[in-house]
């Protein structure tokens, strides 16, 4: 069987992908990602320079902001040098705004790498702190963040830094390091920040973004867990946090679609520049996708949903009255099966998550419910199950395809998830 371009070009990229080589595409279709590096005061700023090059070996277009501190350790003549690009320090420079203010520069950037991020300027994007130009730009921009932490390792170890660590992977930011090692205070353990070329090549994935694949399209995705009322107190729920349906909405975002995010209940902050719709049942999430679903192009159901429901929910709490409880259940409405059923249907892509085989579970949900295409994940690896920040994906089609997405963080994941959604909607080819 001849391979389409689009397959065959992609199936290149792959082999290629490892070490520095690249394969160059259309210019119609790439574009040149857009990265601005925050340097905070760490002694490991020295090491930014290097940072620079290494991204831009990469065919990032870098922009550099360097806090007060970070200037001790190295110099705006340096980083404007290999950047080949002014260097940006004072919230308040009146050149600067007449060229590019803050919230311009905030717009500028698809993803905003603070390397090295200390402690303190970790503190401050926790909690919303805005008191100099790099701060302020992170409140201010729609861009990835991604951070690069770099101190102390009692420092690192302090309950304050792992809560404010913990707070930002809520939201979405992406953590890379630290590592493990000997530290300039003569100190060993974790708290080193990884070294450039490490840095880089995590962010390589992120190197080319294709113009647009959603550009225009209405996007509908269902995220989280369903919660379903035993009586005032209990409910029937799963372990869903809502984490891959929310990297889908964000990469969704990114590649130009109008995004509707139905959510169950979860920890996440939404990406900026959708339409948030919380839910806590399957029959409130159903009747939100059914008001939603019209001239919607994309439907994702990334949701675990519970397949039953209490029959009948009591009144007030009830009360422990022997050693077994029998409880009546009733199976909750088959949302994406609807989905796939209406005659002027959207392009439906469902998600299928297995204990155990994997494939053929998947497979039968695919060609059951009739979609488009199924992401299936296995739930039992602890690396890459529920509340993991990484997955493993297998990914089948209607036709057939078939691809496998090796561990990854799951924005990574549905970064490629959303391309090959973009691409199978626009040219029909298999995977």
């Amino acid at each position: 069987m001849e391979l389409g371009t689009k397959q065959l070009h992609r199936l290149l990229t792959r082999i290629l992908s490892v070490g520095s080589y690249k394969l160059s595409q259309s210019s119609a279709n790439i574009r040149t990602v857009k990265l601005l590096l925050g340097i905070s005061g760490g002694i490991a700023a020295y090491k930014s320079a290097d940072l620079v090059r290494r991204l831009k070996e990469l065919n990032f277009e870098v922009r550099v902001v360097l806090t007060e501190s970070a200037a001790h350790f190295v110099t705006p003549m340096t980083l404007q040098a290999v950047s080949a690009n002014p260097v940006h320090q004072q919230l308040f420079d009146p050149q600067a705004e007449a060229a590019m203010s803050h919230i311009e520069l905030a717009k500028w950037a698809d993803i905003l790498l603070i390397a090295p991020a200390t402690a303190n300027i970790i503190a401050k994007i926790a909690h919303g702190i805005a008191d100099d130009l790099l701060t302020t730009l992170i409140l201010a921009t729609q861009a990835k963040i991604a951070l690069a932490p770099a101190m102390n390792q009692q420092m690192w170890r302090n309950q304050a830094t792992l809560t404010n660590v913990a707070l930002l992977r809520q939201r979405g930011v992406e953590l890379f390091g630290p590592d493990s090692g000997l530290q300039a205070c003569g100190d060993v353990g974790f708290g080193r920040m990884l070294e450039p070329l490490e840095i880089a090549e995590k962010l390589a994935p992120h190197s080319e973004l294709k113009d647009a694949c959603l550009q225009g399209k209405r996007v509908l995705i269902t995220a989280g867990p369903t919660l379903e009322a035993i009586d005032p107190v209990r409910y029937i729920s799963n372990h869903s946090s809502g984490k891959m349906g929310y990297a889908l909405a964000q990469s969704a975002l990114s590649a130009g679609a109008k995004v509707t995010l139905i959510s169950g209940p979860v920890h996440l902050m939404a990406p900026n520049g959708l339409s948030l719709k919380q839910v806590l049942s399957a029959a409130d999430m159903f009747a939100e996708v059914q008001a939603q679903l019209p001239s919607c192009d994309l439907f994702i159901g990334c949701a675990a949903v519970a397949d039953y429901t209490a029959t009948k929910v009591a009144e007030h709490k009830i009360k422990k009255k022997s050693n077994e409880m029998q409880l009546c259940l009733t199976k909750n409405p088959d949302i994406i099966g609807w989905v796939a059923s209406q005659k002027e249907r959207p392009f439906v892509v469902g998600f299928a998550a297995e204990s155990q085989n994997l494939e053929e579970f998947a497979s039968q949900k695919l060609q059951n419910k009739k979609l488009d295409m199924i992401c299936a994940n296995n739930i039992s690896s602890k690396n890459t199950g529920f509340n993991s920040d990484n997955n493993e994906i297998l990914i089948m089609d209607k036709d057939g395809g078939k691809l496998k997405l090796a561990t990854a963080s799951k924005l990574s994941i549905a970064t490629e998830i959303i391309k090959m959604i973009g691409e199978k909607m626009q040219s029909g080819e298999n995977l």
